[in-house]
């Protein structure tokens, strides 16, 4: 695994990892991926769907500095890799494309004398304009590429680059485009299902309800959700969806009434302020003594906290990010986008394989290596499938951290 601790006077970018022989890279870190927005963006990254829950990585303040053009560079090294981005796309991915550029500067610029130099093409937010993009940084000399943001923009890249034998690591949370040479670098509804999911089988809990929004993004971790507790051997006792309308939630959770009493946890990854579980307790389930299981959504929502405090949901512990976002605001007079983190970990983590590893640095072994790397928020790596894997804390409603995020991955993958 990787880590990144650094060491008194020593540059955060510059903190060991230990996955590799004498592998060190700068701290970043990725964001769920799965946050575009309420019903898109969050770039379902960044699907190109929605799937996640409200809010997303969009920026905020300032508007976010413009990248000098989308044929630029950054950095002067001998090492040539591509960054694809919908820099024109406009709207708020575009504002997202200019955020993770200026992630990328800011890892290269703390990256102490990286050997890389680092082609910044616009796909336009579609494949045809990732396809494109891919081409001509290949044909410029790109030994792999990092993004594309949306799941389209990632067909479109990959189509090009796999022929090619060029690696991809990108910034969907689609899991349906990872493959062998397209790596995620998102954090996934499946990855924070699996944690919250794990956490309660070891609490003990074994029979288990769901209440979902009736969405793209209510799909996805219902999916993950079945699959998660089979694995945990838990069983499922029931489903409801709920509208995306609030006011067609409360008669959605009376359904769920009658099975209250046979239930020890439920999975709720409500989209709204609380809304979803205040109808539960309505309904007549004790979310004091039957677990909530919330996702990413639940991050800083008050009003959920409130209404549910014992809940608890798999996330990065946020002070990595927080110190992250701390230099990125000196650097750049805004706040980043959460999404940021995975442009700046990506970009670390290059410039360290071209430091360490030799004419193998982007290889299939070294890139799927099952100690893993450590970013800012926390371990993650790549499976052979292009599927990615991270290291996730346990939250309570409220920000308590009740399970720490792992140190090291098991043994399998």
């Amino acid at each position: 695994m990787v880590t990144t601790t650094a060491k008194r006077g020593e540059n955060p970018a510059q903190a060991r990892f230990f996955g590799l022989p004498g592998l060190r890279m700068a701290e970043a870190l990725p964001r769920r991926e799965f946050m575009l927005g309420a019903a898109s963006l969050t770039l379902a990254a960044c699907s190109g769907a929605n799937i996640s829950g409200p809010g997303g990585p969009v920026a905020t303040g300032p508007a976010p500095t413009a990248p000098a053009a989308p044929g630029s560079t950054i950095g002067a090294g001998s090492v040539k890799i591509a960054l694809l981005l919908p820099l024109s796309a406009g709207g708020a991915a575009g504002n997202t494309a200019a955020v993770l550029r200026n992630a990328a500067e800011m890892a290269v610029a703390e990256f102490q004398g990286p050997d890389i130099t680092i082609l910044v093409k616009d796909d336009g937010g579609s494949a045809a304009g990732a396809q494109a993009a891919a081409q001509a940084a290949i044909s410029e000399g790109a030994e792999m590429i990092l993004g594309p943001l949306l799941a389209e923009s990632v067909r479109g890249a990959a189509a090009v680059a796999r022929p090619a034998g060029k690696p991809i690591i990108a910034y969907s949370t689609d899991t349906s485009v990872a493959t062998r040479g397209v790596y995620l670098m998102s954090f996934t509804p499946q990855n924070t299902v699996d944690r919250v999911v794990q956490y309660a089988a070891q609490q003990g809990k074994r029979s288990y309800a769901a209440f979902v929004p009736n969405s793209a993004f209510g799909q996805v971790v219902q999916g993950a959700f079945q699959e998660a507790v089979s694995r945990s051997g838990g069983r499922v006792v029931a489903i409801e969806t709920f509208p995306l309308e609030a006011n067609g939630v409360t008669s959605a959770a009376s359904r769920l009434s009658g099975i209250a009493g046979q239930i020890d946890a439920i999975f709720v990854p409500d989209p709204y302020d609380g809304t979803a579980v205040r109808a539960l307790s309505s309904a007549g389930i004790d979310t004091r003594r039957v677990q909530v299981l919330g996702v990413g959504p639940w991050v800083g929502n008050r009003a959920a906290a409130q209404a549910a405090p014992t809940a608890v949901y798999a996330a990065p512990d946020e002070a990595g990010f927080q110190n992250f976002a701390g230099r990125y605001r000196a650097r750049f007079n805004q706040d980043p986008a959460r999404i940021a983190s995975l442009t700046y970990d990506s970009v670390s983590l290059i410039a360290a394989l071209v430091r360490t590893q030799g004419s193998q640095r982007f290889s299939e072994t070294v890139l799927t290596n099952a100690s893993g790397f450590n970013g800012v928020d926390g371990l993650f790596r790549f499976r052979a499938d292009g599927s990615p894997q991270r290291g996730l804390a346990i939250i309570q409603a409220g920000g308590r951290v009740v399970s720490p995020a792992p140190r090291s991955f098991g043994a399998s993958a």
